[in-house]
């Protein structure tokens, strides 16, 4: 762990030296590269591209139980990131995309399972 941690050191260090003046501001803000706080949001738009993947699944396929977790944690998540001290408007804008992917496909689940109900009245007439 403590390698990790001198290689980390080392990289930030590097980095101090070479980013530009212009990018000097978002470099050192409090939630900026050189923190948890902007790497963890940055791989969590993996779940808004496994979200967007999921759109190609057929209905039956997709879990609700997912889905619901992925809009709920997104919804709360996004209304988090504003209220925490930096403001993370890339936790913010991340959380946002999770939530609609969640219930876009949490529509698409809906909207399936009506289609099977409506499809079970028409063959009982």
């Amino acid at each position: 762990m403590k390698a990790l941690s001198i290689l980390y050191r080392s990289a930030v260090s590097l980095g101090d030296r070479v980013v530009p003046a212009r990018f000097a501001e978002t470099w050192n803000h409090p939630a900026g590269p050189k923190t948890i706080f902007f790497w963890a949001p940055s791989f969590k738009w993996a779940l808004v591209i496994a979200g967007i993947g999921d759109i190609a699944r057929p209905p039956e396929k997709l879990s609700p139980f997912q889905s619901g977790a992925l809009a709920a944690t997104g919804i709360i998540w996004a209304r988090y990131s504003l209220v925490i001290i930096p403001k993370n408007y890339n936790l913010f804008f991340v959380n946002i995309f999770v939530g609609a992917t969640g219930i876009l496909q949490l529509s698409r689940i809906y909207t399936y399972n009506q289609s099977l109900k409506n499809m079970d009245k028409d063959l009982q007439k």
